[in-house]
């Protein structure tokens, strides 16, 4: 049985674009591999992060009227951080449009932004490292 996502899909209008605002707030670019006819193979990650994005170049009205809509109007990115103040300094530093102020929950520090497709993320340094919500 499969254990792990290893890589999700993240529509965007321009490859270079989102490869570019990605890089700025601190993610590695693992891969970029032209497969001709415009279409590349985009690998990014967080510095030292498991589980992968692959921008996908959105083509044809469908895709290109979901850009940003993934997740229907809700958070549906989490990105996780374990120096809550600096990533959040950091992120704002770039131009980061943040929804609110950071706020603490039971499971962790959040705050909730946007990338420049409207995609709503959370950034959150979570209170257990388990999740669980009852610690170690």
């Amino acid at each position: 049985m499969p254990n792990r996502i290893a890589l999700f899909s993240l529509l965007v209008p321009e490859y270079d674009e989102a490869l570019a605002f990605f890089l700025s707030i601190g993610f590695e670019c693992r891969e970029d591999t032209d497969l001709g006819n415009g279409k590349r193979w985009v690998r990014i990650a967080p510095r030292g992060g498991e589980t992968e994005i692959l921008l996908a170049r959105a083509v044809g009205n469908q895709q290109i009227s979901t850009i940003g809509e993934q997740g229907g109007g809700r958070v549906w990115l989490f990105l996780e951080t374990m120096d809550f103040d600096a990533d959040y300094l950091h992120m704002r530093s770039k131009g980061i449009h943040f929804e609110t102020e950071p706020r603490i929950e039971p499971y962790g520090r959040v705050v909730v932004w946007r990338d420049p497709w409207g995609n709503r993320w959370d950034l959150i340094e979570f209170s257990h490292v388990d999740r669980s919500g009852t610690g170690s």
